[in-house]
């Protein structure tokens, strides 16, 4: 885990001890999040039979048919390969935690016994739960299923207040829970901290600097160190998934090896998996053995890999984005694309043999927290519909600054009404000296595609420009079939 103090404009106006009658605010997340840059008891599950289970939410879990092949390759490179009946459309991996905002006289101690010390004083008694918010991968996992997504988020959560709140936020917004306990229950009833919800304490002191505290910041292990494998109930929820995401942070929950053996299952029943090593990346670079040899398998193994520029040079060295992406496709086994988010300008989306470009949608800009995950859930949306590329990148942009125009994540993602609100308007940052610069390199591609408001589809040597208007004429209809008819999204 990482210590930062930022500088942000803070909502929240209750000190520190919180209010419990204080008026509802937007919270922040813990920047480990940043890519650009309330409790009923808990549902039982049916009791698993041999053939099939439900999993929390509904989703219809069929025991795997081994004997299913993978078919040949698409001559699309971005069509789905899968095995099976697939149900759910995308799964993410583990990084699920509480974020808890709260308004401080002064920020954790740097030292890292007082430090746990702080934390446990604020561990004491549960906040008001106008203070929570979900975190982690639960940022992904509702902006996807805000986008008519069948989702399912698989991980641990203990059986308390705070895993209970986590579950009624997935339940409210569609999302089915898999646990990764083998026991019968998805939520497993232990005691002790090894086995609780993991939280993260957001604090913001009088002059708005933020500070964070995790329980995982105390400790050299995985948060469920003790996790041993994967359980059977897992491995169904992959082997019936389209895509099975995991990003760098979940290295803080599970276990290397229990993190490398879903991407071996998933590969097995012909799952698409999505990997963002995300800041994390860096780190597991220089981590333990264990740690460098699954970052490896990853970025080797995966389908599509998503990463920040900053993160591409620092995993490959390259500071072109362009030609780290390249890089990483030729160094890759499974890879088909490498897609870096280029912040404020845009997005590129690398293959063997193309490459895509897409300007940033012009916002105003409150919070860029969950933008990142917001744009993979909008990347998956485009993968799974084996969408044109540049579609993809165009609504991938377009979710994650729908995102940006909110306060915090989680629950405050990207609703579908502001990404067609935005579609609608069609007003995208074209910084033409930017990509003219990046595109006009000795590039080994077989065709460049731009997005562009300017021009109509039309050909300049590689260069494809690809009209911004017929984009959003082909994304605006899949979208709207989506949006609930006679609801108002706030």
């Amino acid at each position: 885990m990482h210590h930062h103090t930022l500088i942000l404009k803070s909502p929240l106006s209750s000190p520190f001890p919180y209010n419990a009658s204080a008026t509802p605010q937007p919270s922040f997340q813990n920047p480990r999040h940043h890519l650009i840059l309330s409790v009923p008891a808990p549902l039982r599950p049916p009791r698993i039979s041999s053939s099939a289970f439900s999993c929390r939410g509904g989703i219809q879990l069929s025991a795997p048919d081994h004997g299913a092949s993978a078919p040949p390759s698409s001559p699309n490179p971005w069509k789905l390969r899968s095995v099976g009946a697939k149900n759910i459309d995308v799964a993410t991996l583990g990084n699920l935690c509480v974020d808890i905002v709260l308004n401080v006289p002064n920020l954790p101690p740097r030292d890292p016994q007082s430090r746990l010390a702080y934390m446990e004083e604020l561990s004491k008694s549960p906040p008001d739960k106008r203070h929570w918010e979900a975190g982690g991968n639960c940022n992904m996992v509702i902006a996807a299923a805000r986008l008519g997504l069948r989702c399912a988020a698989i991980g641990h959560v203990g059986n308390e207040v705070y895993g209970n709140f986590l579950l009624d936020v997935l339940r409210d917004e569609g999302i089915d829970m898999v646990g990764m306990s083998e026991d019968e229950d998805d939520v497993v009833d232990r005691s002790g901290a090894s086995y609780q919800t993991l939280l993260c304490w957001v604090l913001v002191d009088p002059f708005q600097r933020h500070g964070f505290c995790s329980r995982a910041d105390f400790s050299k292990e995985p948060a469920f160190s003790w996790m041993p494998g994967l359980s059977g109930k897992v491995k169904m929820a992959i082997q019936q998934s389209k895509i099975l995401f995991c990003n760098g942070y979940g290295f803080d929950d599970l276990p290397p090896g229990v993190i490398v053996s879903a991407l071996d299952y998933a590969v097995e029943v012909g799952t698409s998996v999505f990997f963002d090593p995300g800041p994390r990346g860096k780190s597991l670079s220089n981590g333990t053995s264990e740690e460098q040899e699954a970052l490896n398998h990853f970025l080797k193994m995966s389908d599509v890999l998503l990463l920040t520029s900053d993160e591409a040079e620092s995993l490959t060295g390259i500071g072109n984005p362009i030609l780290a992406g390249q890089k990483l496709l030729r160094d890759g086994v499974r890879t088909k694309w490498v897609i870096v988010k280029m912040g404020s300008r845009g997005s590129i989306l690398i293959t063997m043999s193309t490459i895509s470009c897409a300007p940033a949608f012009k916002v105003d800009v409150v919070d860029t927290v969950g933008c990142g995950d917001s744009f993979v859930a909008a990347v998956a949306f485009g993968f799974i519909h084996a969408m044109p590329l540049v579609n993809t990148l165009a609504i991938a942009n377009a979710v994650g600054a729908a995102t940006a125009m909110g306060c915090g994540a989680g629950r405050n993602v990207a609703t579908l009404e502001k990404v067609i609100e935005l579609m609608r308007a069609s007003d995208i940052h074209e910084d033409e000296e930017f990509w003219s610069e990046l595109l006009g390199k000795n590039l080994n591609a077989e065709e460049i595609s731009c997005l562009s408001k300017m021009v109509v589809n039309g050909r300049n040597s590689q260069l494809n420009h690809v009209s911004l208007q017929m984009v959003v004429s082909e994304l605006l209809p899949k979208l709207e079939a989506r949006e609930p008819k006679g609801k108002v999204i706030a």
